[in-house]
């Protein structure tokens, strides 16, 4: 672990961050949109973003001898970190609803979105949005992260209401596929949304050194 990163683990987050990793529990919830979760992730990595501002982080981070892309890469770095974290929460709550509770009536019986592999590629594609929306929004200025939130928000809502409506469309019942039903797709789904994050994240760090470097502070 470089100290960039440490520092952003000590001294910059909010204990809220580490509290809202929790969140992804939600994953275990019947007959409620379990991607919210995701935002509650996000959220809490949106409260840290809250309270180094207020605290003069990236001017005491720029002040430090190191480049300022290095202040951008641990600023990615603990996002991932905790959205990493979260991922892997939601990714055993997953695999015990497709194993042990696959035919539990009460996941059986919801009519919401199922925990499959689907809904874990989706939750990667959230967290994509948000990196390249907020995080990638924030290094415009450094300073000013109250609209790409809200823009995040919106899309975030929005995909979350597309995935949930998916499965009530007939020729798209499988997306919403108990245990291992339909494990090809599945699959498939889950690593498209697994590039998907890593494309958003990678464009968004590379745009964010690009911006800070001429950000004048």
């Amino acid at each position: 672990m470089n100290n960039i990163l440490k520092k952003e683990m000590t001294l910059s987050a909010s204990p809220l961050t580490y509290l809202f990793v929790a969140f992804g529990l939600m994953f275990l919830i019947p007959g409620y949109p379990i991607l919210y979760g995701v935002f509650f992730v996000s959220l809490g990595i949106y409260k840290s973003f809250q309270s180094a501002r207020e605290a003069n982080d990236i001017v005491f981070s720029v002040l430090l001898p190191v480049a300022k892309k290095d202040v951008v890469k641990g600023k990615f770095q603990f996002v991932c970190l905790i959205e990493f974290c979260s991922l892997a929460l939601m990714t055993c709550v997953t695999l015990i609803r497709m194993t042990i509770w696959k035919d539990a009536a009460v996941y059986r019986s919801n009519a919401m979105m199922n925990a499959n592999f689907f809904a874990l590629g989706m939750a990667f594609v959230l967290f994509g949005c948000f990196n390249l929306i907020f995080v990638g929004g924030f290094f415009k200025t450094a300073y000013k992260f109250g609209k790409p939130f809200i823009v995040n928000m919106i899309v975030a809502f929005v995909l979350i209401g597309i995935s949930e409506a998916l499965h009530h469309i007939p020729s798209l019942m499988a997306v919403n596929a108990f245990g291992f039903e339909h494990f090809g797709l599945q699959c498939s789904l889950l690593i498209f949304g697994i590039i998907l994050y890593m494309l958003m994240t990678t464009w968004s760090y590379q745009r964010s050194c690009r911006n800070f470097e001429r950000t004048d502070l």
